[in-house]
Parts: C-alpha cells; sequence; structure tokens
C-alpha cells in the first residue's frame, strides 16, 4: 500500500528510499526490539505493542507499534520511535522533513503541517496532515501525525537524535468527521506528545 509507506517518517530525507519495506514482509517473523522498548508502550490509555522495525543504516533505528487487534496497513492509530546516533541539529532535522512536506503539497493541497518550537526544552514538534486520494479526487485515507524532535544522551555517552510520534487516519466516508474531530481537539493531542514520557533507549555503540 503505497499510503503506508508515506507515514513512514523519515528523520532524514535522504533516508526516505530504504523505506519501501512493507509490513507484510515480515509474517511469521518475531520483530526484533532494536530500542529495548518492547511494548506495550502506554500512550493516552491505550496499549501499544510493536509491530515493526528496521535497522537499515548503522546508525538509525525505527520501530512501529500499534494497539491490539489493528491492522499494520489499515490501523486507526500507530505510535512510532525513530533514533538515530550521533550528533545532530535538531533544526535542520525538522526542516528535511518540511521540505519533503512542501514537496507533497505541490500536489496535493489537503496537506497542512505547523512547526512548533519549545524554547524550555529546545525540542520541535511537527503537527501535519496527510492523505491519499482516488482517481476522481475524493479521499480515500485521511491521516493526523504529531511528530517531536529531542535530543538526548543514553548511560553509555551515546548522543541520539530521537523522534516519537502518533498518527491516527480514517478511512473513506469516515474522512469528514475524522477532521471536523480534529478541528476541535487538535491542540489535545498536541499536549499529550509533548508531556508524554519517551522510554529510555538502550543503543550500544
Amino acid at each position: 500500500m503505497m499510503f503506508r509507506n508515506l507515514q513512514r517518517s523519515m528523520l532524514f530525507t535522504a533516508m526516505a528510499g530504504m523505506f519501501v519495506l512493507h509490513a507484510a514482509g515480515q509474517n511469521n517473523k518475531p520483530v526484533q526490539d532494536f530500542l529495548s522498548v518492547p511494548g506495550p508502550v502506554i500512550f493516552n490509555s491505550s496499549g501499544y505493542f510493536l509491530s515493526w522495525s528496521a535497522h537499515p543504516s548503522p546508525d538509525f533505528f525505527k520501530q512501529e507499534y500499534i494497539i491490539k487487534g489493528d491492522d499494520p496497513d489499515s490501523y486507526k492509530s500507530m505510535l512510532m520511535l525513530d533514533a538515530v546516533t550521533g550528533d545532530k541539529d535538531l533544526k535542520d532535522v525538522v526542516a528535511a522533513k518540511v521540505t519533503e512536506l512542501k514537496k507533497m503539497k505541490e500536489t496535493n493541497p489537503i496537506i497542512q503541517y505547523e512547526v512548533i518550537k519549545n524554547p524550555a526544552t529546545g525540542e520541535y514538534l511537527l503537527d501535519f496532515i496527510l492523505s491519499a486520494n482516488k482517481p476522481d479526487g475524493s479521499i480515500s485515507v485521511i491521516e493526523r501525525n504529531v511528530y517531536r524532535y529531542s535530543s538526548t544522551t543514553n548511560k553509555g555517552g551515546l548522543k541520539i537524535t530521537l523522534l516519537f510520534g502518533i498518527s491516527t487516519r480514517a478511512n473513506g466516508k469516515d474522512a469528514t468527521p475524522f477532521l471536523s474531530a480534529l478541528k476541535a481537539n487538535r491542540k489535545e493531542l498536541i499536549s499529550k506528545v509533548s508531556q508524554f514520557k519517551i522510554p529510555d533507549l538502550n543503543i550500544s555503540n
């Protein structure tokens, strides 16, 4: 499913080509926990379980979590943890993602985004909407993502650029009420993502 690959957040646009992987390709194989965060990860009173992971380069790790019983290809809510080791500039990381969204918006005006910086922590939040459309222009899938970018140093002294994200979506006829609810409650999810205690990551050098 092409749209599924769009929501797989890239900390760096240059890495996007690596993620033509599909979760279905891991059927019957245990999902490897590269970050030592097996789940469930509790967010907004729901438990999210590890459903997919990738380690496409020595410094890049990505894990996705869904609510038990959800389908990775047609989920309603997904949690994401991306980690890149090394000393990175958060401003540049966010700018790369915004550039990607601007390019996509050239052919899809539904795409909207906002960058919010937390001056107290230096973290960034990126709130954005994506859609996949039918040939007649109607929406087949609408997706809202809130990404939180932060920098940390683990107990071993390793610097890590971290993305914690939550993705919610609706299909077809549910798109209109989804957008209506988003307008009424947009700030609520932003607040919950910004205040969430991100699990400790155990990544070795």
